[in-house]
């Protein structure tokens, strides 16, 4: 196979002609070419004045592809491998069935590598299946009744289910393929297997997750929703079975290996980990607020006069810059068309993420803007002191709000000049549960609210209109990443052997892709436990 990188098509082209751009970089009669598969697809929109789609495609000929590529001579040419993913081999002689705490993206990979191994996992969540989950979730968000365990951050699918279904990952790693080869076999649209920045679409994401729970049940595994993990059983070190709760009910498993899949929202159960004698550190975590403007200036910014071509769809961005004391500011998990999201799982706080549907056709742009929090911030130097940190922003935000779980607003405008918010502008906000206007500095911490300011003025000079008086700011954004770590060894272990501590809330990851992968790894170190 010979993969071509950087093919150029203008947005007036048809993909059908790029066999053809293929033969003549290969330097051949398109004729030979037998196969054409595109690898990855990006927008290229660095020159306004020439917005044009980047292709890399994999391609089979029927010539000696070894000769042609030498041939031709050309930096965009090499030989390629498809991806394989390859299991390994099973060297696990315990009796018992592997638990698995928590049905998120890296509990979901988990389940699907011992379940394809043979190995019967047994899957624990403490969340409803997605369709009662949505329903409590719309209780919530229209009616403002909380349900603390089936909520957007705990149920089948984990807290991304109600997210962008956003793929893009800084990290590298072959197991990225096998994820999105997953995910894509769930039910996923196919352009996430080469789009440059792949996402799902929160409306896809329901369906994704109930056929990667049918695919584990058929291979034996089991998933036991509302079942919250309350214990682990440990003798001289190893563990040796999980207490859970179901129906009011307490229930032991014997198990000699549990994944600790628990996401970063579980605090209850990072605190029992805790409590059971498992190190644990601070880590550093991010808070901020999402803000909101019309997705028309985020296309007229990113793609001028090309803004409204039909090909190119609801625009992005990613910013960050250097603001005042020393700290970082960037945007994160930007949901171009999407909605503002009132993501509370604990009574009495206050937290908001963001989400687009697979069209992404809404009229506002939102993204999360935040600021680098250091353990150095945190009130105390106990290890679980940045959930206490988060929490109290996220109670401070619900008092400030009016204590109805409405979240806390403000102009962006009103906000630089350190003023309350008094009337909405021409930016809707797109909060299900409602805002409330007020000013942020009261809720967010001082020196975040100081650099969020100095850097939505440093922001606007990269993407013009950023700093737009009528746009929302509403807070607080606390859970973007774990503020623990849960240590693990090389063979991703914790001091008490047979706990794996797996994905974001463990502290080794942050976002689905990441998340997964790390879920492949420990299920992967499962499978190389001799014991």
């Amino acid at each position: 196979m010979i993969r071509i990188n950087e093919i150029k098509l203008s947005l007036d082209e048809d993909e059908s002609v790029l066999a053809e751009k293929a033969a003549k970089i290969l330097k051949l009669n398109k004729k030979y070419i037998s196969s054409l598969t595109v690898y990855k697809k990006s927008v290229d929109a660095r020159d306004k004045d020439d917005i044009h789609f980047s292709y890399s495609v994999d391609v089979e000929i029927s010539l000696d592809e070894k000769q042609i590529t030498a041939k031709c001579k050309s930096p965009k040419v090499s030989l390629a491998k498809p991806y394989v993913y390859e299991i390994p081999e099973n060297k696990r002689k315990s009796k018992y069935r592997p638990v698995i705490a928590g049905f998120g993206p890296a509990g979901m990979l988990a389940g699907i590598i011992l379940a394809e191994a043979g190995l019967k996992p047994i899957i624990l969540e403490r969340g409803k299946d997605i369709d009662s989950r949505r329903r409590d979730v719309n209780e919530f968000w229209t009616k403002r009744r909380l349900n603390e365990e089936s909520n957007v951050q705990f149920g089948e699918g984990g807290a991304g289910t109600f997210s962008d279904g956003k793929l893009t990952t800084g990290i590298k790693s072959p197991f990225i393929r096998k994820v999105l080869q997953e995910l894509y076999e769930a039910g996923a649209p196919e352009e996430i297997l080469y789009s440059s920045k792949p996402h799902i679409g929160t409306d896809r994401l329901e369906t994704v997750v109930k056929n990667i729970r049918k695919k584990i049940e058929r291979l034996g595994g089991e998933v036991r929703l509302e079942s919250r993990l309350d214990r682990l059983i440990v003798y001289n070190g190893f563990i040796q079975g999980i207490t859970y709760s179901k129906n009011g009910k307490s229930i032991d498993i014997e198990a000699d290996s549990v994944i600790m899949a628990i996401g970063h929202s579980a605090r209850d159960t990072v605190e029992m980990l805790y409590n059971s004698g498992v190190n644990i550190i601070q880590k550093p975590f991010s808070v901020g607020a999402r803000i909101e403007h019309p997705q028309k200036l985020i296309n007229n910014a990113q793609y001028g006069r090309f803004a409204d071509h039909p090909k190119l769809g609801a625009a992005d961005y990613k910013l960050s810059c250097h603001g005042l004391h020393e700290r970082g500011a960037y945007t994160f998990c930007m949901c171009p068309g999407g909605t503002v999201v009132a993501a509370a799982s604990e009574k009495e706080g206050v937290i908001v993420n963001g989400m687009s549907n697979l069209a992404r056709d809404g009229e506002n742009a939102n993204s999360a803007l935040l600021v680098g929090i250091e353990t150095c911030d945190f009130p105390s130097e106990h290890p679980l002191a940045g959930i206490y940190y988060q929490r109290e922003i996220e109670h401070r935000a619900f008092e400030l709000a009016g204590g109805n779980y409405k979240a806390p607003a403000q102009l962006v405008g009103d906000f630089l000049a350190g003023k309350k918010s008094s009337e909405i502008g021409n930016v809707k906000p797109t909060c299900p549960t409602g805002v409330t206007l007020t000013n942020l500095d009261e809720c967010l911490p001082s020196k975040v609210s100081a650099t969020m300011k100095s850097a939505i003025v440093q922001m606007d000079k990269k993407l013009h209109g950023f700093n737009l008086y009528d746009a929302v700011l509403t807070a607080p954004e606390t859970r973007s990443s774990s503020s623990v770590r849960i240590l693990r060894d090389e063979f991703c272990q914790c001091n008490i052997r047979g706990v794996y501590p797996c994905g974001e809330g463990a502290g080794y990851a942050g976002g689905i892709v990441s998340a997964a992968v790390d879920g492949i790894k420990c299920a992967h170190a499962v499978l190389s436990d001799e014991h």
